[in-house]
């Protein structure tokens, strides 16, 4: 029998990001850890990218993760608000891959259906979906319930793909 996995999950940003990490014990999750890294909007853009990788790979590090998961950038109107959010997800993807983890990636639709059945949720109703599915005496950080949502998508995408591979 193999060890649970113990998914990291990464809400990009290029002001904070998000980091959450869960372990399945039995048919429940467990908080491991969660957190924001908070950047100093007046840094330059790649002191800011250097901050997110070497952040995430010292939560990597220390909280050892066995899967990552992150989220898609979201496109809106604004392509310039895009290209931020994708060098801040490239950054963290660059860290996840350095240390040699699988990484699923979702879109924001995706992980609000997983937590909460609806892909429109606000950040408010993820936020409590998160404290309500982990058992949690308070809702967290905006960006650490959201990074805990992305794992929380994933636990139960690979539990489902276990699932659906063990019927075969």
């Amino acid at each position: 029998m193999t060890d649970p996995p113990v998914i990291l999950g990464i809400d990009p940003g290029s002001r904070a990001t998000g980091w959450g990490i869960v372990r399945p014990l039995g048919t429940r999750l467990v908080l491991v850890g969660c957190g924001v890294v908070r950047l100093d909007p007046g840094a330059d853009v790649a002191t800011r990218l250097l901050v997110i990788a070497t952040r995430v790979r010292q939560v990597v590090d220390e909280h050892k993760p066995t899967h990552a998961a992150i989220e898609d950038v979201f496109v809106n109107r604004d392509p310039r608000a895009a290209l931020k959010l994708g060098q801040a997800r490239g950054a963290a993807m660059v860290a996840l891959a350095a240390a040699g983890l699988p990484v699923g990636t979702y879109p924001p639709a995706v992980v609000k259906r997983a937590v909460t059945g609806s892909g429109r949720a606000d950040k408010s109703q993820v936020g409590r979906m998160v404290r309500a599915l982990l058992g949690l005496e308070r809702v967290p950080a905006t960006d650490a319930a959201d990074a805990l949502a992305v794992a929380i998508c994933h636990a139960r995408s690979t539990a489902l793909a276990r699932l659906t591979a063990a019927r075969r």
